[in-house]
């Protein structure tokens, strides 16, 4: 995909209207507030991951007007991948979004190279597929980096357990973490929640969430083109993976998922499931086409959660809070669409419209506006914890899914299976988490079958 031009409503879409840094301001570092040498208080930012997310984060981390930011490094393993989001940060952002060559790394470890281009209480971009996340996320700690990082952010519960920790250590050292997922910066669902925790629509009973689209990014897999190493294939096709993304289940609803948790206030304790695969003919990937998840929580309420990426299809991309004195629409189309609004009874009409979002600003570019203030004003900010926890919730409807048994939190937490445990240690020539089989076809959910895990090694 080109680096900039994504769907509607999405962060590349909200890079277009993005403001422009202004005036400075001081910035507060990883333990104490603290300025660069010469009285310099330019915030610098390494991006690792130069896809299309990672301009997009960077750009929005450029337009933050909370004083003077600067792009000093990047680092990817594909070379056309860095070079296209280079040329499109500098034509856009000029000087601030100009890298020089030698601080453009590429490979595996680039993503030291560029980290150590940054002083303590600088922001390193963690825009790669989520396997990684763990791995760049030590370093960053070690280094006294502030970290913005993409969702998800993991795909198990091993990772899952790691992060966890890692949460821990980062907030030891009082280092400034934020996590992509915006919804929870979209100032319209800020006040929907105030609303809905003030009992506007009662006690919530049941939600909805929808995102039932055609296929989008890598999701579906043609067999690998020659001259390409597995390593190579599966992380530019990363969608089509459960160890590099989670596969199109959790990196398309996961923001659905834990808006709706939000709006709750709760976490569900289980997940049933049902989910398949259709019209697959030469495709290779590890998806399902279409999954239906209810989640349970502790008070018996429940969440639906409907995904379908099939072409030809009604596109129903929205959700919904149900309470016991009214309805809210949490996103009006996309992941976070507004209006948000609250309604008498259970329908969505004008008549019954009790209240209704005006804020059209763009929790993207909220998120970073947010994390850059926690820097400069040395404010407790680390959303990690959340994250892992949004990451696992959705991880358990997939699981769910795949192995057609009914998965605990706990269980997908505890769970021993990690889909890439030497995630650390890989090369572009040396094997791949997954493998195909004889037939080139990678492994694919079994449900009841294999239920002990997502697919058989």
């Amino acid at each position: 995909m080109n680096p900039i031009d994504r769907s509607a409503g999405s962060r590349r879409e909200f890079l277009k209207n993005s403001g422009k840094v202004a005036a400075a301001t001081a910035l507060a570092g990883a333990i104490v507030p603290r300025v660069h040498a010469a009285e310099d208080n330019t915030i610098q930012l390494a991006l690792i991951g130069c896809g299309g997310r990672g301009t997009g984060a960077a750009g929005d981390a450029l337009s933050v007007k909370n004083g003077p930011i600067k792009l000093v490094a990047m680092a990817d393993v594909f070379d056309n991948k860095m070079k296209g989001s280079h040329e499109t940060l500098k034509n856009k952002f000029g000087e601030r979004g100009d890298v020089p060559d030698d601080h453009r790394f590429l490979g595996f470890d680039a993503y030291k190279n560029a980290m150590d281009c940054l002083k303590p209480g600088d922001i390193a971009i963690f825009a790669t597929p989520l396997a990684f996340r763990w791995v760049h996320f030590t370093y960053a700690i070690e280094k006294g980096l502030n970290v913005f990082m993409e969702k998800p952010l993991t795909a198990d519960g091993p990772t899952s357990r790691k992060m966890f920790k890692l949460a821990e250590d980062a907030a030891a050292k009082n280092l400034k973490v934020g996590v992509g997922l915006m919804s929870r910066h979209s100032r319209a669902m800020q006040q929907l929640a105030d609303r809905i925790h003030g009992g506007e629509i009662g006690e919530i009973i049941l939600m909805r969430g929808y995102r039932m689209d055609g296929p989008v990014g890598s999701m579906r897999s043609l067999p690998k083109p020659p001259g390409q190493s597995e390593v190579e294939f599966q992380i530019r096709r990363f969608h089509s993976f459960l160890w590099a993304s989670g596969g199109c289940f959790s990196d398309f609803n996961i923001h659905i998922i834990d808006h709706s948790c939000w709006m709750k206030n709760a976490w569900p304790v289980q997940a049933q499931a049902v989910g398949g695969r259709h019209y697959r003919g030469d495709y290779i990937d590890q998806n399902f086409d279409i999954y239906g998840v209810e989640y349970t929580f502790a008070d018996n309420t429940r969440m639906m959660m409907d995904g379908r990426c099939i072409d030809g299809c009604s596109d129903i991309y929205n959700s919904f809070a149900h309470g016991t004195k009214g309805t809210a629409m949490i996103s009006h189309n996309n992941d976070v669409g507004t209006p948000s609004a609250t309604y008498k009874g259970l329908g969505s009409s004008q008549a019954d419209l009790i209240w209704e979002s005006k804020d059209q600003t763009s929790p993207y570019q909220n998120e970073w506006d947010d994390l850059v203030e926690a820097v400069r004003e040395n404010k407790p900010y680390n959303e990690v914890k959340r994250g892992v926890e949004a990451s696992l919730v959705t991880s358990m409807g997939r699981m769910a899914a795949h192995t057609g048994r009914i998965v605990t939190y706990d269980q997908i937490l505890n769970s021993k299976h990690e889909f890439a445990p030497l995630v650390d240690k890989l090369t572009m020539d040396g094997p791949a988490p997954v493998m195909p089989g004889a037939n080139g076809k990678y492994p694919v959910p079994q449900p009841g079958i294999v239920t002990d895990q997502e697919y058989r090694v």
